[in-house]
């Protein structure tokens, strides 16, 4: 142990620097970055190895082109969330779950997975969801825990349901098809949904008074035929989705070219609803380039941090404390999910992304699971499996980014401990389902597969 402390001092020391940092509130871009800087100094590396670090962010990150579909693929869920069309589905879920309990907390359960077919971005759908339903869900007597906890939940599946801005990054760091990640990523995000609706409807027959049923007369404003209104409300996201997904899995266009096709489709159902004006378009793209740029930063710090860490011995060190548990390629595969799920306590998903991933995933590329798969197959399911367990990065505290929109939009109602409690159900119903696609790996390579 002495020996292992002595070799790999200076790359330890860059991981606990990256913790207490990260604590202290600077921001993540700026700490990767300058602990990157900071440790070629102490570590005594070369100076020209430094100019390979800009080399490696001009010539090899920023010049990728995939990364176009980013700042794309967050103008059209911006727009949609604009253009009214959440608003008016969750009306119409609304009537068509209103006999149950628990319909209303069902019918958000529903609208974050359309929405997150359509968008993608955590913190709008989040925000959108909770300012769209947990005042409707309070004054209709909901528990408060049922409530957040829905609305955080169903709002963190735009990270794992195409188009996933994630998914666009991981395929970029492990060099694999996006257009397969996204196949591959189709039903753990309809099983983790499900999983939601079922657990939902469970809770509110054992307990119906955490879900009471709402007044008819709030439920039935709409004189619309509720078939008509399902369609007319429907029609429009199941279109976006269509063109996107569909012509990514057919193979008609790449992700890059699809993300253009769902900023168009966004605009013209902004158009077509009546909701696209100046102001919509000038703050969808003033957030637009604010989200883009923060990835990027991010994105630039994390590669010098990872450069510069493996150059410290990192990757040796990370490959020696896998390989020297004894553990065969599935215990070695739930330790590396055990170490990811922990650090989403502290790390945002991007971080993890760039600094982890490029330095387990050669040793997991190599793993035999006696599944008969090529080693970019393996590479895919290992994507997916950390996809799943990257989502609960945005419920568990102290650092979950949904909670905290979540807390940003109650303005006092909701304390911050019982959206604590809240999330608790559904971080073990996340866990359920990345123990689902571990144990059953066609969940996840089935669509994959067939579609190839």
């Amino acid at each position: 142990m002495a020996e292992f402390l002595s070799e790999y001092a200076l790359a330890l020391a860059m991981i606990v620097s990256l913790l207490v940092g990260i604590f202290t509130g600077y921001p993540v871009a700026f700490l990767l970055g300058g602990l990157g800087i900071l440790f070629a100094f102490i570590g005594d590396i070369p100076l020209p190895f430094l100019g390979t670090v800009g080399s490696r962010i001009f010539g090899g990150v920023i010049e990728n082109w995939l990364l176009i579909a980013i700042p794309l693929f967050v103008f059209m869920g911006l727009m949609l969330e604009r253009s009214g069309v959440a608003q008016r589905l969750l009306l119409t879920l609304q009537r068509l779950f209103g006999r149950i309990h628990g319909g209303l907390a069902v019918s958000v359960a529903i609208l974050g997975i359309v929405m997150a077919a359509s968008t993608g971005i955590i913190g709008a759908s989040v925000v959108m969801l909770g300012l769209l339903a947990l005042p409707v869900m309070l004054k209709q007597g909901y528990r408060e825990e049922m409530a957040c906890g829905v609305i955080a939940a169903s709002g963190t599946l735009g990270i794992l349901i195409p188009p996933s801005i994630m998914l666009v990054l991981m395929g970029s760091i492990l060099q694999v098809s996006v257009g397969a990640l996204f196949k591959a990523a189709l039903l753990p995000g309809l099983l983790l949904g499900a999983l939601y609706i079922a657990y939902l409807l469970i809770t509110a027959w054992i307990k119906p008074e955490w879900a009471p049923l709402a007044d008819p007369d709030s439920v039935d404003t709409d004189t619309t035929p509720l078939p008509i209104a399902l369609l007319r409300d429907l029609l429009g996201p199941f279109l976006l989705i269509f063109a996107v997904l569909g012509s990514i899995m057919a193979g008609i266009a790449t992700p890059t070219e699809a993300a253009a096709i769902g900023a168009l489709g966004s605009l013209l159902l902004a158009l077509a609803t009546r909701s696209l004006d100046y102001r919509t378009l000038r703050d969808a793209t003033r957030e637009t380039s604010r989200t883009s740029a923060m990835i990027l930063f991010i994105v630039i710090g994390a590669t010098c941090f990872s450069v510069v860490f493996k150059r410290l011995g990192g990757d040796y060190m990370i490959e020696d404390l896998i390989t020297g548990t004894g553990l065969g390629p599935y215990g070695l595969l739930l330790l590396i999910m055990g170490l990811i799920f922990v650090l989403g306590f502290f790390l945002e998903w991007i971080e993890i992304s760039y600094v982890v991933l490029p330095l387990v995933a050669p040793v997991v590329e190599m793993l035999d699971f006696g599944l008969g798969l090529s080693s970019q197959g393996i590479l895919v399911w290992f994507a997916i499996l950390v996809a799943i367990n990257l989502q609960t990065s945005f419920l568990t505290p102290p650092f979950g980014y949904a909670l905290f929109y979540l807390k940003g939009i109650t303005e006092g109602q909701v304390s911050i401990g019982t959206i604590y409690r809240s999330i608790l159900p559904f971080v073990v119903l996340q866990l359920v389902g990345l123990a689902l696609c571990l144990l059953f790996p066609a969940l996840v390579l089935w669509l994959p597969g067939l579609i190839s």
